[in-house]
């Protein structure tokens, strides 16, 4: 007989610092687990844990080799993992973040050779659950859409339950309505912005935030 263990429930409104100090432990053991955003549910996982990566790619149903976005809490944090092309470009991202607004960079040496990748999208979140368990992290944290490979992300909790109890190790989940909306996505690895996914804050709003700077 298969032994089915289902995830545990956590309401962030609750427990606001048991889930912190919960989804902590399981980022550094290497488990994946499920946690509101700014935008829409996330798995998380340690990005530089290739079995949790491996594991997130199973549950998603999803092929090897893509990179995911990654949640950090501050521009220091940020830039132990990439390189700076410009004072602009930091500037750039200080005048857009905390927000959903997710931003493609090029990793520094070390941060690529790790990853296997030249590139990675990070994000600073515009919310307290994921701000404060990056700042207790001071790493970057995967988010990427809680779903199936092909369908649309799933943002009820209780349909996530459902679906995926029995293959992450914790589902944390508010009562607090969420965005229902993914991040707009840019890749800034060269001189200019270019929109990959536009999201709830639109480019043209960026654009002139990037030309001001």
């Amino acid at each position: 007989m298969i032994d089915i263990k289902f995830a545990e429930k956590i309401n962030i409104d609750t427990n606001f610092e048991n889930a912190i100090q919960k989804a902590k432990r399981l980022f550094l053991e290497g488990s994946v687990f499920v946690y509101p955003t700014d935008t829409i549910y996330g798995f998380g996982a340690n990005p530089f844990n290739e079995e949790a990566v491996r594991k997130i790619d199973e549950v998603k149903r999803r092929p090897r080799g893509k990179t995911y976005i990654m949640l950090v809490n501050s521009i220091e944090v940020l830039t132990k993992y990439i390189e700076i092309k410009s004072e602009k470009h930091l500037d750039f991202l200080l005048s857009i973040w905390p927000n959903p607004v997710s931003v493609v960079l090029p990793l520094n040496s070390k941060a690529s050779e790790i990853l296997k990748v030249e590139s990675a999208a990070f994000r600073i979140p515009n919310h307290r659950f994921c701000q404060k368990l990056t700042g207790e992290l001071e790493m970057p944290l995967v988010s990427t859409s809680v779903n199936r490979s092909g369908n649309p992300p799933m943002v009820e909790p209780n349909s996530i339950i459902e679906e995926f109890s029995s293959e992450v190790s914790t589902i944390f989940y508010t009562d607090k309505k969420c965005f229902y909306e993914a991040s707009t996505l840019i890749d800034l690895s060269d001189s200019i912005p270019v929109l990959l996914r536009e999201g709830k804050i639109k480019f043209n709003d960026l654009m002139d935030k990037f030309e001001k700077c």
